[in-house]
């Protein structure tokens, strides 16, 4: 700490990324990047930017990509903001949207960022429980509140909401925003996008580094009615007026295009998760269904963390989170190659039958 500090850095408690360790022969799969690279198209519309006209601002309203984002979701290039990853994105939307009166609604357990948001911001907020099964129940948040934020399927957690249940949350609450976090959607859930014409307070917010394999580029964005979209705007054109930079700009619009090839890597990852969680069960663990490009598992006989300790003895990195404590047991183990998932099957063979 420091006398020079502004008072609300004193009382932040900041968002702890996933390790990005230096180790030899490392399998890791603790930050749900996308075992596969981005498609041949990115890499060359990326080359290709690397030009004399670097020195050159990039388009601060990212027209193009929004427009290939627009045409990809069959909606008005309007109702679409572009952000330096879906955490600024993110960051955007509780500063323009949710900074109410009221507290906003967001799981117990979810997302770890966005009880830093409301640090950061000054939000008050209120956690709604996760049922005995993880779940999100709708009925709990049919209550005043400042607005209602969660990812879907929910992270850590990798549990789906279905799409009529989000329905329902949105015609039960009429007067706040409610931003639907999609950062895993591809991976086996129906987006929501479609809702947005019919509900003016719906926020979707997606990102291009899990499915499309690019979270090197940092390239999010959200779709809403035009409303909303100008409320991000202006708290964007007060912070950063040009955050997608000419490389970000390019690669994204390359990958939004080439769906061909993103299909292919998502249905890659979803056969190998299939897979891993039928073998993880077999070794006894508890799996949670997934919706996502990781899964959430515990084993009855063995503490969480241990288990990830004797996993990263092998040069296996997963992640454990220790709060809340009833998350405590469990281990969020991204989708990686099929080898990568036989080097993890094997480990965790050997760990939990020694």
């Amino acid at each position: 700490m420091s006398r020079y500090w502004s008072v609300v850095v004193h009382g932040l408690t900041p968002y702890v990324a996933g390790e990005q360790p230096k180790l030899a022969n490392l399998v890791k799969l603790n930050t749900n990047e996308n075992p596969y690279g981005p498609s041949p198209k990115v890499l060359g519309a990326v080359r290709a930017e690397a030009a004399d006209t670097l020195r050159l601002y990039p388009d601060p309203n990212s027209d193009r990509l929004r427009a290939g984002i627009a045409a990809y979701h069959d909606v008005t290039a309007e109702r679409v903001f572009v952000g330096n990853g879906s955490d600024e994105v993110l960051a955007h939307a509780f500063m323009a949207l949710l900074k109410h009166d009221r507290p906003i609604l967001f799981p117990d357990i979810t997302y770890s960022f966005y009880p830093v948001y409301c640090g950061l911001y000054g939000i008050a907020h209120r956690t709604i429980p996760l049922t005995q099964a993880f779940e999100i129940k709708v009925d709990d948040y049919l209550t005043p509140n400042g607005g209602v934020i969660f990812p879907n399927p929910n992270a850590p957690t990798g549990r789906l909401l279905a799409l009529g249940e989000i329905e329902r949350l949105l015609a039960g609450n009429p007067d706040s925003v409610v931003v639907i976090d999609e950062a895993y959607i591809d991976f086996g859930g129906v987006s929501v996008v479609g809702l947005v014409a019919r509900y003016p307070q719906l926020l979707v917010v997606r990102t291009l580094s899990k499915s499309h394999a690019l979270a090197g580029l940092r390239v999010g964005y959200a779709i809403g009615q035009p409303h909303l979209i100008e409320a991000l705007n202006r708290v964007k054109d007060s912070f950063n007026s040009y955050p997608l930079d000419r490389f970000a700009q390019a690669g994204a619009l390359a990958s939004i295009d080439d769906h061909a090839y993103f299909e292919s890597i998502c249905a890659k990852v979803v056969a190998t998760r299939t897979r891993l969680a039928a073998e993880m069960a077999r070794l006894g663990f508890e799996v949670l269904p997934s919706a996502a490009n990781f899964i959430f598992v515990r084993h009855p006989a063995h503490d969480g963390a241990e288990l990830a300790a004797a996993l990263r003895e092998r040069s296996i990195i997963v992640r454990h989170f220790r709060n809340p404590a009833r998350i405590a047991p469990f281990l969020r183990i991204t989708i990686g190659t099929d080898a990568q998932c036989d080097v993890l099957l094997a480990a965790l063979n050997a760990i939990v039958n020694c």
